[in-house]
């Protein structure tokens, strides 16, 4: 007895379990790391920095998510592992310490028309249930408040094969609340027929006016010409009304035309497969143009936008329906679910007011819940994300961020700081990919990745605390307290676009007038109307002068794993041509997409081995090494390079390469200026569009647009993903822009952009409803001295004023 008195008095050893609390990460390859090993703290907060293109989420996400994700994966059965995404194991040596990892990023979320904020989170499903439960009139189950669900009616007779073969009669119903009209779009799309032909003539004189329909030998217009249903030579306008029906909506049927066989279609359900089936962003311009021209959505004057069917609407609570409830603005929905006191329903309600209490507490009670998920803004998008994971009871889960202050002004960010910090300590470890220094600041552990971008990055330069970072010496930590000085001598305008009675969202009959010919920052709390002002109210104006107005937004660039910084730019089309002079040759043999691909790989350059459920394998093709041309390709040269040398430069290089010399493209040396301008030197030309970061796509996008003719560029948070650094470069190239005689409106939260405006437009007060008015027009000095609004108060504090 006295002897386990004295085993107690001890003091116990520890606990084999409690030794792993570190996620160990050796030998990281993934994109441009360069075996990186390193050491994160568990339950901790650590910040992961460096400049854009550095390899923060080739580490983060690539590397210690992807393989978290996959061994989770794993541990299905193979049938279930058959419906999953397939996940490749990361480059890396060993991973150790790791747990279950939420994955909270800034993709967007699906563009699809009958998505919206409530579907994308559990708000909507549990609306529906209240109102099955208490709405009156009682119109059904909650799929009948459901306006992605059809009604479906039908009656037969079915076979069961169940011992003795048995047929029985059977009826079947289901209530859904879609409305007929729109099929839950909400909107109805009308062609305007004046855009697809002259009525004056007839075929045979050309009356298409459709892209790329011409009457003499397309094959297309000699189908409508010599089909039978229509006369060729008569004007459209004198058709009946049976040649009319034919002509617009007749069903495919074969004709004869020339001998050939052909499939004969009415003129809109055609367009309707072949151009408005289509992604728009994908289209060239001229037929983008089109589509816009010949296309109009309207409200659809059935559900009156709503779209719920006529019974969903009729059904009310306390005299607000479903349709009434989803308009309502998030925070003003919480007070009246709150007001509801049913026991018969008491869980349904609080879960519900728990749901939309996180909504107002991440800063998106300005939302509505029928608001398109495709109109969310990354960092709108990210934190919609983060709804589902605030109340969560899990604990000793990973947590990883991207960049979640995106489009957070100032005041938000110390909410978004205290949200992530009560994540860690209910005992998870929260991982975040971050430029900001305000979330830099609360970092228990941080990680600096560079020195540089894309090759000249890839290493860990710090690893430790803030202070050390501050310390340390590496560029992160010397522009950690860098400050922007307010402007003191500011341009001064040369005209103003005049912007009346602005009512768009929550703008309230908003009078202002943006000046011209100087950088104008429209600035404001996440919510308060910055959007619906400059892309509501500008699109579709012009300059004094008439210049276009050229629109930059943040909307993701769409491309495959083929297209590369060289197509999207236009770049490969004077390379093509460079190449071709120089040997003699058809351009086309210089396009790995076209007749100079390797037969093997297709011009992919690797070879795609699809495994069932488990992860597909690439691997380099043997015929072109990895190279994506023919080897009679190859041998064509321009400068002593070949073109797979050529396309493997950095931007730096192939911008002194095509400058001068033997290789000298003027058309080519402009395009590569424009990509160093907007700090994208590093990138190689035929890195895949899909290995880029957001921040890095925007500045692909900026330097695409810098050619065009437009007078006035409106950029929408053009430092998003830039780091401390490069926001200094970003303001250069601002300045650039409007010496050369631009007007530049920058929708912005960064302090620095603002201290560096000529004339700012401050929104607010608040979010929603509490928004959309004018709080401040003026210098940025007069905004620090005047400190009236949230912005005046948060600058004054960045400068030091």
């Amino acid at each position: 007895m006295s002897k386990a008195t004295g085993t107690d008095a001890q003091s116990p050893a520890p606990h084999g379990a409690d030794s792993h609390d570190l996620i160990r990460v050796h030998g990281a390859r993934e994109n441009n790391l360069k075996d990186v090993s390193i050491e994160i703290p568990k339950r901790r907060l650590t910040v992961f920095t460096g400049v854009s293109g550095s390899g923060k989420s080739s580490l983060v996400f690539d590397t210690i998510a992807a393989e978290s994700q996959r061994l989770i994966n794993e541990t299905y059965s193979a049938f279930v592992q058959g419906f999953m995404p397939t996940l490749a194991r990361p480059e890396v040596d060993v991973l150790e310490g790791l747990t279950t990892a939420i994955i909270v990023d800034q993709q967007r979320m699906g563009a699809d028309p009958r998505s919206t904020v409530g579907t994308a989170t559990d708000a909507n499903a549990m609306l529906r249930i209240l109102f099955s439960r208490l709405g009156t009139p009682h119109i059904g189950p909650p799929s009948a408040y459901a306006f992605n669900v059809p009604s479906v009616r039908a009656s037969g007779a079915i076979t069961v094969e169940r011992g003795a073969k048995q047929t029985v009669k059977a009826t079947f119903n289901r209530t859904g609340g879609m409305c007929t009209r729109c099929e839950g779009r909400g909107s109805v799309s009308d062609i305007d027929l004046t855009q697809l032909y002259d009525d004056s003539k007839s075929l045979s004189e050309g009356a298409f006016t459709i892209p790329g329909w011409k009457s003499d030998s397309q094959w297309t217009v000699q189908v409508y010409a010599q089909s039978g249903f229509v006369d060729p030579d008569k004007p459209i306008s004198k058709y009946t009304k049976k040649e009319m029906q034919a002509f617009l909506y007749g069903a495919p049927v074969k004709v004869k035309v020339n001998g050939v066989n052909l499939t004969y279609e009415g003129l809109i359900p055609k367009l309707q497969k072949s151009f408005l089936s289509k992604d728009k962003e994908a289209m060239q311009p001229h037929i983008r143009a089109f589509v816009e021209r010949a296309v109009t959505f309207t409200t659809c004057p059935e559900c009156d936008g709503t779209r719920l069917s006529e019974g969903a609407r009729s059904s009310k609570i306390k005299r607000i329906s479903i349709a009434d409830a989803c308009a309502m603005q998030i925070s003003d929905l919480a007070e009246w679910v709150r007001g509801l006191d049913e026991p018969s329903v008491a869980p349904l309600l609080d879960a519900l007011r728990q749901t939309l209490d996180s909504f107002v507490e991440i800063g998106l009670g300005y939302l509505a819940l029928d608001r398109p998920a495709g109109t969310l803004s990354g960092g709108e998008a990210q934190r919609v994300k983060m709804i589902r994971h605030l109340g969560s009871s899990l604990t000793d889960v990973t947590y990883v961020f991207d960049e979640p202050t995106a489009g957070l002004h100032p005041h938000d960010i110390q909410r978004m700081n205290d949200l992530l910090l009560r994540l860690r300590d209910k005992g998870n470890t929260v991982l975040v990919v971050e430029h900001k220094p305000e979330m830099i600041a609360i970092a228990d552990h941080v990680v600096d990745l560079g020195p540089g971008a894309g090759q000249a990055g890839g290493a860990v330069c710090f690893e430790g605390t803030v202070e050390g970072l501050r310390a340390g010496g590496t560029l992160t930590g010397r522009h950690l307290d860098d400050r922007a000085a307010v402007k003191e001598k500011v341009r001064t305008a040369t005209g103003a676009l005049e912007i009346r009675g602005a009512t768009a969202n929550n703008l309230q009959d908003v009078d202002v007038d943006i000046p011209l010919g100087v950088l104008a920052v429209v600035t404001g709390v996440a919510g308060s109307g910055k959007s619906s002002l400059v892309h509501g109210s500008l699109p579709g104006k012009s300059g004094p002068a008439g210049e276009e107005v050229v629109s930059i937004d943040q909307t993701a660039i769409r491309g495959s794993r083929r297209s590369n910084p060289a197509t999207y730019t236009g770049l490969l089309e004077p390379i093509r041509k460079a190449f071709a002079k120089a040997n003699g040759v058809k351009p086309a043999l210089f396009s790995a997409n076209s007749e100079g691909a390797c037969p093997t790989c297709n011009g992919a350059g690797v070879i795609y081995t699809d495994l069932a459920m488990m992860a597909g394998v690439a691997t380099p093709c043997e015929e072109c090494e990895g190279k994506r041309y023919q080897a009679s390709v190859l041998e064509y040269h321009l400068g002593g390079r070949d073109i797979s040398e050529v396309l493997a430069m950095s931007v730096t290089e192939a911008e002194e390469f095509f400058g001068g010399g033997e290789a000298h493209t003027p058309a080519a040396h402009r395009i590569l200026g424009r990509l160093a301008d907007v700090g994208l030197g590093y990138l190689s030309l035929g890195q895949p569009l899909t290995t880029l970061s957001g921040g890095e796509r925007q500045r692909l996008k900026l330097a695409t647009h810098m050619s065009d003719k437009g007078g006035v560029y409106v950029l929408d948070e053009p430092t998003n993903g830039l780091h401390l650094a490069d926001v200094e470069q970003l303001l250069g190239l601002l300045d650039r822009l409007v010496d050369s005689g631009k007007s530049v409106i920058v929708v912005e939260h960064h302090q620095a952009v603002m201290a560096h405006a000529d004339w700012i437009i401050d929104l607010g007060p608040g979010a929603g409803h509490d928004g959309g008015k004018i709080v401040f027009e003026g210098t940025p000095a007069d905004l620090v001295a005047a400190r009236s609004t949230l912005t005046g108060e948060h600058l004054a504090a960045y400068v030091g004023a």
